[in-house]
């Protein structure tokens, strides 16, 4: 069973009944209905009706005394995890560019996850979100199943974000900063490749440039949504391709993507604390897009 006892810190003068607590921290409802009729929430150790009001600094007790929607392991992998951040129940971790981050068959074991199952031991890892296997970067995984529709519905409300770093080429001129809203559905030339399309899947992606010369330009992208390859089809559709993509950009490939999930910003489960998780990016493609720009400053 996992259990979660929270101090709870009223915020904003706020008077919220133990229904609305739960509400607040994007337990889903059906959850919550398990919580009430098995009595698994407890105040200050004592059971109390849900409308009953939390009051400042009582201690809150959840007991997710239910099965979780999912609950899938993985082979242990056999490459080492580059951990960013760690706590109870959450891991942070930098995945190299090349490496899947889930396997797409039970009986795989060299993705991202199966090397995270390893690193945990007497923990499992859960999926909160992926990256493309040629992307590097930040990937957040829960220790529990219980906390991923939590994040899945921080991730929903937009107060879960990803932010990357990526070089791209400039075949079309570009404004220091925007929004692209296309719509990306499947390409049916190529199953490998999504497309911008009409009757696509509503996507949004934000971008600022931080440097550019003539030829590239360096761009900081916020995902508004999560589309299969947005940040590559929304950049290459504009074209602004991003460096050595393989599959979006027409120019000569000279290594690997340059593209790089270097932030993660996300509230703490049952809290009100904002967690902002960063990585600098790798060595070989710091001083690679440094070539490119034939930049000689600090690149963020």
């Amino acid at each position: 069973m996992y259990q979660k006892i929270i101090t709870y810190q009223r915020e904003n003068d706020e008077n919220l009944t133990i229904r609305e607590l739960l509400k607040k921290w994007l337990i889903p409802k059906k959850w919550q209905h398990f919580f009430r009729i098995q009595q698994d929430v407890l105040i200050n150790g004592q059971y109390r009706s849900f409308n009953t009001i939390v009051r400042d600094h009582d201690v809150v007790t959840l007991n997710f005394n239910f099965p979780p929607r999912t609950e899938q392991h993985y082979l242990p992998g056999k490459d080492p995890v580059d951990v960013v951040y760690e706590d109870k129940d959450i891991i942070v971790v930098n995945k190299v560019a090349g490496k899947k981050t889930h396997p797409n068959l039970a009986s795989e074991s060299d993705s991202l996850m199966n090397d995270v199952e390893t690193y945990l031991k007497d923990d499992h890892p859960y999926m909160v979100h992926r990256i493309d296997m040629e992307t590097s970067g930040l990937v957040l995984i829960s220790k529990t199943p219980y906390l991923v529709p939590i994040f899945n519905r921080q991730l929903s409300s937009k107060t879960l974000h990803r932010e990357y770093l990526a070089l791209v080429n400039l075949d079309q001129p570009i404004l220091p900063s925007g929004t692209i809203d296309l719509p990306i559905g499947q390409n049916p030339n190529d199953v490998r490749k999504r497309m911008v399309v009409k009757t696509g899947l509503n996507a949004l992606t934000k971008y600022e440039v931080v440097q550019k010369n003539d030829k590239y330009a360096l761009l900081k992208l916020n995902l508004l949504t999560g589309r299969t390859h947005q940040l590559r089809v929304h950049l290459a559709h504009n074209g602004w391709p991003i460096v050595n993509d393989p599959l979006y950009n027409p120019h000569p490939k000279d290594g690997k993507l340059l593209l790089f999930a270097h932030k993660l910003t996300f509230n703490q489960p049952f809290s009100k604390n904002l967690k902002i998780i960063t990585a600098k990016l790798p060595q070989n493609m710091y001083n690679l897009i440094c070539a490119y720009l034939k930049a000689t400053k600090k690149l963020t």
